[in-house]
């Protein structure tokens, strides 16, 4: 037993842990090959490999994808493991003997990134100036899984409920306010400067201007969902989901449209302008934001020196929301260009 057991250790390959924790992740072949930049058949040769080799079926393959067994999800810690191990000494040796570019993969939240990511690797790439950064934007649950299938070394997300967080750890860095805004200029701005009412929100959904709501199931649409029902609001006959920062911000600008966002997402267009924000009549509609790793293994340490400048950025964060705010009513502040 003890020959066998070390024979099938010696012909997995890191093709193999790397094939099984695609399709782990996206739930399929397709997926998981795009991912890769390999074919369905070598990614569906590989993982059959790998079954041999171990002796244990680790999909159920159907016509919907392929569904991770008993066997596979005990497999998932250990093949993470063992990729996050290999890249954190191939990290270790680039370092050290200044060869070939460092490479680094995270994940963050889309309305998160344009506040956190410019001074994030500013201050990363005074240590580190020759790594490649790939960053992953998605929502919260597909960050989660990113992180466990081993794909993202850490992740800025939010935090999700207990079975989501299991072999996870949620350090937190700062809250973050939801925000309702639209155009400068809109019919409804002028209430910016006016204190908010009860009334204020409920009247201006009432209107005819367009809706952009964070899609279903995320954290902010919960936080949107509260704060309609707090303000006595009538239910949306229609509206838009959408989580792309972008698109929200265009229909904002050019369609008029009420949007509830992140506070983080619009920092920017608030402080120049574009937007404004609407006052709100009650509080309690933000969410915790954090660092969230794998608990059964350490970052490398080109992770750790772009931990450290996140937490950085945040604990600049935290103190530009101690202070009072400046600028005009119905803007943020205009703040120290580092404090984003």
């Amino acid at each position: 037993m003890v020959m066998q057991r070390r024979l099938a250790d010696s012909r997995v390959k890191f093709r193999h842990l790397q094939c099984f924790l695609a399709v782990a992740q996206f739930g399929g072949v397709q997926k998981a090959a795009e991912s890769l930049s390999i074919t369905q058949p070598a990614v569906s040769k590989t993982v059959a490999e790998l079954e041999a080799i171990l002796g244990v079926k680790l999909f159920e393959r159907g016509r919907h994808g392929a569904a991770i067994t008993r066997e596979g999800q005990l497999f998932v810690p250990h093949a993470s493991a063992c990729v996050s191990a290999l890249r954190q000494g191939v990290d270790l040796l680039t370092r050290e003997g200044g060869g070939a570019t460092a490479s680094l993969e995270i994940g963050m939240l889309p309305t998160i990134a344009p506040a956190l990511v410019p001074p994030m690797l500013a201050r990363f790439a005074k240590d580190w100036p020759q790594v490649v950064v790939r960053l992953v934007t998605s929502s919260n649950a597909e960050l989660l899984e990113r992180l466990k299938a081993g794909t993202i070394e850490f992740a800025i997300g939010r935090l999700a409920d207990p079975e989501k967080m299991i072999g996870l750890n949620f350090e937190q860095l700062f809250n973050e306010p939801l925000a309702v805004v639209v155009r400068a200029g809109h019919p409804l701005a002028s209430s910016a400067s006016s204190a908010a009412s009860p009334a204020a929100l409920p009247a201006a959904l009432a209107g005819p201007f367009p809706v952009v709501l964070p899609p279903f199931g995320t954290l902010i649409r919960q936080s949107a969902e509260s704060l309609l029902t707090m303000s006595g609001a009538a239910p949306l006959a229609s509206f838009v989901e959408v989580l792309s920062v972008s698109v929200g911000r265009a229909l904002a600008l050019e369609n008029d449209a009420l949007w509830f966002v992140p506070l983080a997402a619009v920092e920017r267009d608030l402080d120049d302008g574009a937007l404004v924000r609407l006052p709100l009549p009650y509080a309690g509609t933000e969410e915790p934001v954090g660092l969230i790793r794998r608990t059964d293994s350490e970052p490398s340490p080109v992770a750790r020196t772009l931990i450290e400048a996140v937490r950085g950025v945040a604990r600049r964060r935290l103190a530009a929301q101690a202070s009072p705010p400046r600028g005009k009513p119905g803007r943020r502040g205009r703040r120290d260009p580092g404090i984003l």
